[in-house]
């Protein structure tokens, strides 16, 4: 281990990092290939592929998903706002292209097919990261410059971002995104009255998506369904798993589910993980994300700066809202969202977003001086400069 005594832009890394959060990143990266392994062969069979495609092309997506999730890790927060702009504007453009260009899957337009063999592109998959950084930033300078709307402005920000959504339409990321951006509404202090009203527009907006999204109500009907009218197969497959694994499972590559589960290597991969691995495994797995969490969130709480304090929560909310939504969905608690798990699920683009919004979580929790994100008060600068861009 380098000695804090010496200089340089590694060695500072390394002495600023939460080394217990990388660590835990690592082992669910780790955990993803093992369970991988297990999930996807028996898909890429069905699907005439080669058997361990879906492994291969995992471990291929690893090597840049790290290398971005360093560094990014690596950026002061400055230029982590110029960086999340960056990537929200170019986001959004391609969610917008979607609507009228992208493939059409299970009646939605998400993914933008690309030149062979890169497949395709989920462009909301890295709206998310970039949407919750944004957005922090944006509270928190309503919440320290009186001069600054920074308030309207993130209230402003979620229409501008969950409308193309669900356009597409993509109810998931839709509700995922607005849980998020409550998450940071109340964080910076929203009256009480904001609280009945978000409740009331979330509750019309999920009854508007029932009526109107076909997809959605078949979905919300599958799930009240408690007398076998409607097709429930993933559901019912995915919790008899669970039940046949047990405590400690039937053993690496002794599941039956994943031979007939649709999306077994990537939605219901916590359903295969709980019949080969058992109880016991998916426990210590919800425990691992349950760490990460809670160590972001600690993190956070003792960060002075109100931008990295905003984003750290923001980024801990939406891994752990996108995670918690995954296992309700194998455990039958909510109907089908077409959401991944975590490092966890396959898929080029998750992994990658993942790995940008695991990388700005890195650098906001970094120990820094404060002369790192705020610069001197002096009439040049004005007030202060800390929310520049």
């Amino acid at each position: 281990m380098a000695s804090r005594a010496e200089t340089g832009l590694i060695n500072n890394w390394l002495w600023t990092v939460d080394r217990q959060l990388i660590t835990a990143i690592g082992a669910l990266m780790i955990c993803g290939l093992v369970f991988g392994l297990a999930a996807s062969p028996a898909v890429a069979e069905r699907l005439g592929l080669s058997t361990f495609h879906f492994v291969h092309r995992q471990a291929l997506y690893l090597i840049p998903a790290i290398a971005v999730m360093l560094m990014v890790s690596f950026l002061s927060p400055r230029y982590i706002r110029r960086l999340a702009l960056l990537i929200l504007v170019a986001g959004m453009a391609m969610v917008a292209a979607t609507i009228f260009t992208g493939a059409e899957i299970k009646g939605a337009r998400r993914w933008i097919n690309l030149p062979s063999p890169l497949g395709a592109i989920q462009p909301s998959e890295f709206v998310k990261p970039a949407f919750v950084i944004v957005a922090a930033w944006a509270f928190s300078e309503g919440a320290k410059r009186t001069d600054m709307p920074g308030t309207l402005l993130a209230i402003l920000l979620l229409p501008a971002t969950i409308v193309p959504l669900i356009l597409q339409p993509d109810i998931g990321q839709t509700m995922l995104i607005a849980i998020v951006w409550c998450g940071l509404f109340f964080l910076a202090g929203l009256h009480i009255l904001w609280v009945f009203g978000l409740l009331g527009l979330g509750a019309g907006g999920i009854l508007l998506a029932y009526k109107l999204v076909p997809h959605v109500t078949k979905r919300v009907n599958r799930f009240f369904d408690d007398k076998g009218t409607q097709d429930s197969f993933q559901v019912d497959a995915a919790l008899e798993s669970f039940v046949s694994g047990g405590f400690f499972g039937k053993g690496p590559g002794e599941g039956t589910v994943k031979r007939y589960l649709p999306d077994a290597h990537t939605d219901f991969i916590f359903a295969v993980t709980g019949e080969e691995f058992g109880l016991i495994v998916c426990v210590g797995l919800v425990a691992l994300f349950a760490f990460i969490v809670l160590r972001s969130l600690w993190l956070a709480g003792r960060t002075p700066d109100p931008f990295c304090r905003f984003a750290a929560v923001g980024l801990a909310m939406l891994f752990g809202v996108q995670s918690a939504i995954n296992m309700a969905v194998n455990l039958h608690l909510m109907p089908p969202k077409g959401m991944t798990l975590p490092f966890i699920s396959y898929g080029g683009s998750s992994l990658l977003s993942l790995a940008i919004g695991m990388g700005f979580l890195i650098a906001v929790t970094r120990k820094r001086p404060r002369a790192e994100t705020q610069l001197p008060e002096s009439p040049a600068y004005g007030q202060t400069s800390a929310g520049a861009a």
